[in-house]
């Protein structure tokens, strides 16, 4: 049976679409996430070709997820720009402080919002949603500052609203795990390089395509610390050597599995812990 919207979602959406069309034309900033996904489906059947995707191919950006981004737009047929980006090269964001994400989003909005301008696009969107405020996101700051529009959250989306009208329009992206950048694996204070970027993409990699299905590295120096979906903690115990062996090639020396399994945002606990400075 084709999924409904309830009365209050049909209203979401109804205001969704009356957002975007009241802007003419709009630059998506899509990473090919659930949320920008969703965004961009709903932007281009309101604005066909007065819509274009933006994805910065950043090196904290996993590989396979840029992949996916172009096939979505191959698929939905929407004009996509690559934007190269190297966010390692700024200092303050290779330091690896708490507001990491703050100085990213900065730089990353600014080369977005150039190549929008250059397109002939005035405003640029992104993809957050009102869960987002329930978590420590300093790079929404950045978003604030700079102007970008959020129409999900503006129209009162939370993550589930989004699933649900994910598959509601049939989009792949309907039942895609949450994702966050390779950054993201890395401790606060502890050095951001390209090859840690580099050996953890790589090993989340060869584990997603053992089949699991949520699944982090974190990267804390030589030990790659794996966090898996609850209930695949077995499976991940039953093939410990083959990981451990993958790992060891991916560049690790020792690797362990978080029996807590997946949390989103567990590496910001230490920062709960220790009233907002790392250890």
């Amino acid at each position: 049976m084709a999924p409904s919207l309830s009365p209050d979602l049909q209203k979401k959406y109804a205001a969704l679409q009356q957002q975007l069309l009241k802007l003419g034309s709009v630059a998506v900033a899509f990473s090919g996430g659930v949320d920008s996904s969703l965004l961009l489906k709903v932007a281009k059947d309101a604005l066909g070709p007065r819509c274009l995707a933006l994805t910065a191919c950043l090196r904290s950006f996993p590989r396979r997820e840029a992949a996916a981004a172009e096939a979505f737009c191959r698929q939905e047929k929407i004009r996509q720009l690559l934007c190269p980006l190297d966010e390692v090269a700024l200092p303050v964001f290779a330091a690896n402080p708490p507001d990491r994400c703050y100085h990213c989003k900065k730089f990353l909005i600014a080369a977005l919002r150039q190549a929008a301008r250059a397109e002939g696009y005035e405003h640029l969107a992104e993809g957050s949603n009102l869960d987002d405020l329930k978590d420590y996101r300093p790079g929404l700051r950045a978003l604030k500052e700079a102007g970008v529009l959020s129409p999900l959250r503006t129209a009162g989306f939370t993550k589930d609203d989004i699933r649900k009208l994910s598959a509601f329009l049939g989009l792949p992206t309907a039942t895609k795990p949450s994702l966050a950048c390779l950054s993201s694996r890395i401790p606060y204070g502890e050095p951001i390089t390209a090859a840690k970027l580099e050996r953890i993409d790589m090993a989340e990699d060869f584990l997603l395509n053992l089949g699991f299905k949520q699944v982090r590295v974190r990267c804390h120096g030589p030990l790659a610390r794996i966090e898996t979906a609850p209930d695949e903690l077995e499976k991940a115990v039953s093939k410990a050597q083959l990981i451990y062996d993958n790992l060891r090639q991916a560049g690790f020396t020792y690797v362990s599995l978080d029996l807590q399994g997946y949390r989103s945002g567990s590496m910001n606990k230490i920062l709960d812990e220790n009233k907002g400075k790392p250890v």
